[in-house]
């Protein structure tokens, strides 16, 4: 093979490494998030006693939103390096979590779909708790932005598993 050939391969193979960065801003994100997390737990703490049902409950599909975003954050983290950059070594005393031997590009892909029907989906019910201080039309939009996501889902779900059977 030519010499400058091999070169310029070598080169768009190791570009791949131009992505850590954005993986490294990524767990600045999820550092943001548990510290917003944590902070909105020590802020509610003093006014739990005077809560409304209602106000609870909205407080904690607000902490579930920021739970499943951060696990959404992982996700793309974890999944993202091991498919485009380099396999994650680990040692005997901090074993591989079982998720990540199953998680390819298309799984990653339905996974983040499916996490962001989720979220969109919480964020739905937090509306309807509060449904005084939501107009129609903005519930209307949230329900067609969750039914389009759960649809592109299910569509994903169906194309990847007739392309698995091609196979």
């Amino acid at each position: 093979m030519n010499p400058a050939i091999r070169i310029l391969e070598a080169i768009i193979f190791g570009g791949r490494w131009l992505i850590v960065p954005i993986y490294l801003c990524l767990l600045l994100l999820l550092a943001v998030l548990v510290a917003y997390f944590v902070g909105e737990i020590v802020h509610i703490i003093p006014m739990i006693g005077a809560m409304s049902e209602t106000a609870l409950l909205l407080f904690a599909l607000s902490l579930i939103d920021l739970s499943l975003t951060a696990n959404l954050v992982v996700l793309v983290i974890i999944s993202g390096y091991e498919n485009f950059v380099r396999k994650v070594e680990f040692n005997k005393s901090d074993p591989r979590p079982e998720w990540m031997s199953h998680i390819d590009f298309a799984g990653l892909k339905l996974k983040l779909l499916s996490s962001i029907t989720v979220i969109a989906a919480v964020q739905l019910l937090r509306s309807f708790l509060d449904i005084g201080n939501e107009t129609d039309r903005d519930l209307l939009w949230q329900l067609a932005i969750v039914l389009g996501f759960g649809v592109l889902s299910l569509l994903l779900a169906v194309t990847d598993r007739v392309d698995a059977k091609g196979r």
